[in-house]
């Protein structure tokens, strides 16, 4: 069975745009989780625009399901990791500024840095997932560096998918294979919808988890909160 993270960042945008606590995004947190979602993503950012560390921190407490924190692996967010130990905590390599993950790492490049940033937080009990493009050498370079998953970064193939699937999924395929023969748990995520979810699915079957967030919480606009995770879960898992 693949796992639906929902990123609730969109939910905590809303509440910041007009001040006070409305909606209240630790309840979003639980409602999510009450509506069949098998875990929560958030990713805090420094200028604290949509995820405050204090949602972190009350997320933490009330939690049942899988807890997943994103971020890049500076000082403030280590400390984050050490102080609330997720789950899991997903590497990204996005600059302080940048409005969304829009890239990998170069796991051959930053292999020194990455390596003592996993083995510390694996230290902490914490599970370690890089975000990486779909390129067998970022693939292997995460193994090196000791994660426990990789997060294929797929905006590059919800942007090809109308066009030419089969095209567009191809590189993930493989870069899925490798990953499984070296041991490493595979998740999926950005841009990721109902129209080009399933087809994903299919084509990784060993896919463990997927996280969404942006066009689940505009789907749900629309179809309600519920009725849109439900509706993601069985894009996943039918």
């Amino acid at each position: 069975m693949t796992r639906l993270s929902v990123n609730i960042n969109k939910a905590a945008t809303l509440r910041n745009s007009r001040g006070g606590n409305n909606p209240d995004v630790a309840r979003v947190a639980m409602d999510c989780e009450r509506f069949g979602a098998d875990g929560v993503t958030v990713h805090p950012r420094p200028d604290e625009r949509h995820i405050r560390r204090s949602d972190v921190l009350a997320i933490k407490k009330i939690i049942t399901t899988e807890f997943n924190v994103e971020g890049y692996p500076d000082e403030r967010f280590l400390a984050l990791i050490e102080e609330v130990r997720p789950a899991q905590a997903t590497l990204v390599p996005d600059p302080p500024s940048a409005l969304t993950s829009s890239v990998g790492w170069d796991t051959v490049r930053e292999k020194k840095f990455l390596a003592a940033v996993i083995s510390q937080i694996k230290k902490w009990g914490v599970r370690v997932s890089v975000f990486v493009n779909p390129d067998l050498a970022m693939v292997r370079g995460a193994s090196a560096v000791g994660a426990d998953r990789i997060e294929l970064y797929t905006e590059p193939y919800a942007a090809a998918f109308h066009s030419h699937r089969e095209k567009a999924v191809a590189p993930y395929i493989l870069a899925a294979e490798e990953a499984r023969q070296l041991g490493l748990g595979l998740n999926a995520g950005h841009d990721l919808d109902l129209r080009n979810l399933k087809f994903l699915k299919q084509s990784l079957p060993f896919l463990e988890e997927v996280s969404i967030g942006h066009a689940l919480i505009c789907d749900a606009l629309y179809l309600g909160l519920e009725n849109a995770i439900q509706m993601y879960k069985r894009e996943i898992n039918d």
